[in-house]
């Protein structure tokens, strides 16, 4: 059959579907308090309450080794993430996702406590398991020393807990959107709460978070009015 020039671009007139993202949710400064108080009853609450505090993706704060820990400087380095194959399982650690997230967040010391506790314990756990534990030196890490699931934490620890704090459902993801709506409520700088997310550029971070922006601006507005009528 022989080629023919067309006339004409047949996907001219094509209209692609609308990206539809997932609905974001955080939790409000009494909600986060709640689900605080609940994950200090739970075996995995330190995660939790962890993500909410730094604002790492799932994969960073599962890939976290306790090399990249600093208790003495009270600050933790992102420099792998943990990735979970979809066809035939298994899992392998890669670079983080952009050279933004490869970043260093400062923790409070009340969770330096908690982390170096954490760190007993698992060195107890590592002992019990004898040969059978998997040394890939994680910070969150199962009975034998293995990568944690995010499907089976949210499933058995995490919606446990909201449930318990009398809460809405959200997903784990939503505690790194907790983060820096908290922090930018809170009227911190907008490149300060890009940084700690590992951002590639400002403009993501306010991109994302434009709901919290109109108090910012009121905010903004009486700070000025205070300056120029004093």
């Amino acid at each position: 059959m022989p080629f023919q020039l067309l006339t004409s671009n047949p996907a001219r007139d094509l209209k692609l579907p609308k990206r539809v993202g997932k609905e974001m949710k955080s939790l409000s400064p009494d909600s986060a308090q709640r689900f605080l108080k609940e994950c200090a009853k739970d075996a995995h609450g330190l995660l939790f309450e962890f993500a909410i505090v730094t604002g790492m993706r799932p994969g960073e704060y599962l890939g976290l080794r306790w090399s990249d820990v600093d208790l003495k400087e009270n600050k933790v380095s992102i420099q792998q993430t943990l990735v979970r194959h979809r066809k035939g399982g298994g899992f392998e650690f890669a670079p983080p996702k952009t050279p933004k997230s490869r970043r260093t967040i400062p923790i409070p010391s009340y969770l330096k406590s908690q982390l170096a506790e954490a760190k007993m314990r698992q060195n107890e756990t590592r002992l019990k398991a004898g040969p059978q534990w998997q040394d890939y030196n994680l910070v969150f890490a199962s009975e034998v020393g293995t990568p944690l699931s995010l499907r089976n934490l949210q499933r058995r620890h995490f919606k446990p807990i909201l449930k318990r704090a009398k809460l809405e459902d959200i997903r784990t993801y939503d505690l790194r959107h907790s983060c820096a709506t908290l922090l930018l409520s809170a009227d911190e700088n907008p490149k300060v709460v890009a940084e700690r997310l590992g951002h590639a550029s400002i403009v993501l971070t306010l991109n994302t978070y434009s709901h919290v922006l109109p108090t910012m601006q009121e905010g903004a507005t009486d700070k000025l009015e205070r300056i120029l009528k004093k």
